[in-house]
């Protein structure tokens, strides 16, 4: 019999409406059938405007979002100016693909706002960046994006896509054991970041 290795579960999504992005993840960090942790954080804030969340091993996302906004940070004091949600998933992009043959055990979504509007981007573990109006990555991700896909509407307003997003990972928690105890939220708009919240589940 193949020895497999435990990749930890995950539920992380993103969602874009009129005038919001909503990033969201569960808390829950699993190795095989153990339960390591209760309250991992896998929602990120990169800059004013732009939020990352990740699926994957815990320490390889930290790892990549920290590497990411030193990045960020080099490139706002260069240029003086804030950069666009799409250089942001380039920088994680690039991080991604140069570690490709020990690769970042780690799928990405980034989501914000810039002067083009909002985005949704999803990395995968080598780099490759697909825009979407939403993304669900994880071991939880066909049941949450079945019930996105079900209520999503490209006009939803910040509070409708709160709900949608809520209702999405409580779907995916009651169905995927490596996915649970509670739910990180980071709300974005165009002013910023509107709200950063956990939900008790």
């Amino acid at each position: 019999m193949a020895f497999q290795y435990p990749y930890p579960g995950a539920t992380t999504l993103g969602i874009k409406g009129r005038d919001a992005v909503v990033l969201a993840a569960e808390k829950r960090l699993t190795y095989g059938y153990f339960v390591v942790s209760k309250t991992v954080r896998k929602v990120f804030q990169i800059t004013s405007k732009i939020g990352a969340a990740c699926a994957g091993f815990v320490g390889d996302m930290q790892n990549l979002i920290r590497d990411a906004q030193a990045e960020i940070n080099l490139y706002r004091f260069m240029y003086q100016r804030e950069p666009e949600v799409r250089t942001v998933a380039k920088v994680l992009s690039n991080y991604l693909f140069s570690s490709r043959f020990f690769p970042y055990l780690a799928e990405t979504i980034v989501g914000g706002f810039d002067e083009t509007g909002g985005h949704v981007l999803v990395l995968d573990p080598l780099g490759s960046i697909i825009e979407d109006d939403y993304a669900v990555v994880g071991s939880g991700a066909e049941i949450a994006i079945g019930v996105i896909e079900i209520s999503y509407k490209p006009n939803m307003t910040a509070e409708e896509l709160r709900e949608l997003a809520i209702k999405a990972v409580k779907a995916s928690i009651s169905r995927d054991a490596a996915s649970g105890n509670g739910i990180d939220l980071l709300i974005i708009t165009n002013d910023g970041i509107k709200s950063s919240e956990t939900i008790q589940v």
